[in-house]
Order: C-alpha cells, then sequence, then structure tokens
C-alpha cells in the first residue's frame, strides 16, 4: 500500500461482482454534493469469492474506509454484511434492496449472475454499429465494405429496400440495400460477396405503379414512365430475372408489413437461432 494511498483523510471502496461501473456511477454522483477533496475511491471489480471480500474489508479497516458495492449474489452481500459488521466497517449496499423490492413486487427471484447489465449495454452498441454500418450503406453507398454485411437486399425502386434495413438494423444486423435499375449492370462488389446472404425484393408492378405516383406527387414532380405501369412491369419482370439467375431468394413484399418480411428474411439468411452475438 503506498504512502499517498495511506495518507489520505478518506478511502472509499467500490466493490462489484462485475465491472463496478454502475457503483462508481453512483457515488461519484452522490459524492458531487460534497466538497471533499482529499479522498481516494478505489474499485475492486470482479469479486466472487469469501476471501476476496474478506482481504477488501482488512483494507478498509486499516484505512477506516468506507466500502460501497453492487454484489448480485446474496451470500456474497451477506458474507460481506457479516465481516463489515465484526470489524465496525461501513457499508452500502446499492443493489441489494433494490433487488429485494423487485423481489417481493415481481414474485420471481433474481438470477444473481453478474455483468447482466453489460451484457445489455453490448448489444446496445451493436445495434448503434449496425444501425450506422446500414446508413453507410444505403442505395449502393460504400461498395468496397458490402463483404462486412450480414445481409443484403436487392430490389427496384420502392420495394422498401431502406425501411426494412432500417428495420434490421435496429435489430443488430447490418445491412447493405443495392437498387436494381433496369438496363445497368449491378455492381461488380456484389458479387464477390458470400451470395447466401443477397435476398432480393419485388412489389407487384400495379402497387408498385401506385407507390410511385403518390412519390412524385409528394415530391411535386410530374407523372414520368417511373411510375407508368408498363415500365413497372417490365422492371419488376427485370429484378425477378436478375435475382433468378443469380439464385438469390425473392421475397414479395407487396401489402405486407415490414416486421412480417424482416422476419422472412431473417429466417432465410440467419435461421431460427436469430440471436445478434
Amino acid at each position: 500500500m503506498s504512502e499517498e494511498i495511506k495518507k489520505a483523510a478518506y478511502h472509499i471502496y467500490i466493490v462489484s461482482d462485475a465491472t463496478g461501473e454502475t457503483a462508481e456511477t453512483v457515488m461519484l454522483a452522490a459524492l458531487s454534493q460534497f466538497k471533499k477533496k482529499d479522498m481516494i475511491i478505489t474499485r475492486i471489480s470482479n469479486v466472487r469469492t469469501e476471501e476476496h471480500i474478506q482481504s477488501i474489508v482488512k483494507d478498509a479497516v486499516e484505512l477506516k474506509g468506507l466500502i460501497v458495492h453492487t454484489l448480485v449474489s446474496e451470500r456474497l452481500r451477506r458474507v460481506l454484511r457479516e465481516e463489515a459488521y465484526k470489524y465496525d466497517v461501513l457499508t452500502i449496499d446499492i443493489i441489494g434492496p433494490i433487488l429485494d423490492t423487485l423481489t417481493s413486487y415481481l414474485g420471481k427471484s433474481p438470477q444473481a449472475k453478474p455483468g447482466l447489465i453489460h451484457k445489455t449495454d453490448e448489444l446496445y452498441f451493436k445495434r448503434i454499429e449496425a444501425i450506422e454500418f446500414t446508413v453507410k450503406h444505403d442505395d449502393g453507398q460504400n461498395l468496397r465494405t458490402i463483404g462486412e454485411a450480414d445481409i443484403v437486399l436487392v430490389g427496384v425502386s420502392r420495394s422498401t429496400k431502406t425501411p426494412l434495413s432500417v428495420y434490421l438494423a435496429k435489430e443488430g444486423w447490418k445491412i447493405a440495400n443495392i437498387p436494381i435499375v433496369m438496363d445497368i449492370p449491378l455492381p461488380h462488389e456484389l458479387f464477390f460477396i458470400t451470395q447466401q446472404k443477397i435476398v432480393g425484393l419485388i412489389v407487384d408492378p400495379e402497387k408498385l405503379s401506385t407507390i410511385r405516383k403518390a412519390r412524385l406527387r409528394h415530391l411535386g414532380q410530374e407523372q414520368s414512365n417511373y411510375a407508368d405501369i408498363d415500365h413497372v412491369s417490365q422492371e419488376v419482370i427485370y429484378g425477378k430475372d436478375i435475382c433468378r439467375r443469380n439464385k438469390w431468394p425473392l421475397i414479395n413484399v407487396t401489402n405486407r408489413a415490414v416486421e412480417e418480411v424482416a422476419s422472412e428474411i431473417l429466417t432465410l439468411i440467419i435461421g431460427k437461432d436469430r440471436r445478434v452475438e
């Protein structure tokens, strides 16, 4: 133990069976209401044994410290309580009272697994990463890194590629989408990635024509062959032919909810176990 630590007037031990970030954040928020400066905060993570707790209490006794903890294990909380009481060490149990109250309210016992909150955090950040990737790879952008996508959607204009991409990205999947434009070759990068991750989207011509007409009205543009039923029909046939020649599965999205189509895509490409790793 260094002399600097020994000389400090106040010692606070942050004890956790996971990272201790939660306890430290709560403690720092509380300490912001005080003006004490001569203080040392020591975070001790991954506390999983009685011996480790006994060692921490021993240090706290020597320095007259305070122990703040978020131990989800009832056994470890009890050991800490007993050891601290034995040596007259002050403790603050941040999570124990919350778990007890929730147990009473929900009628269920907690899992008592350390680090679950950080697993949730990891999934959150993976979803953010997936959304960022998907936005950057919308409508055929950034083809150089298209191979990093979990799923690649191809289809003619207004076949719900972008809404589906965003929905799937919010679930944690990296999505790229590429437009099929009649008589314009698809980017060569598309044929150098795993072909099993590519899905084609189609819409019935009449419905697609109606959607495109509404789009043109919204943009204040005059009607053009973009929404003409004959032209749209040719585009749909062209898109189907490309997907069939490349053996990409086709999904008809006509009058279907995004959630329903997304589920079918995941079943096709990812399989029944759809957890984001």
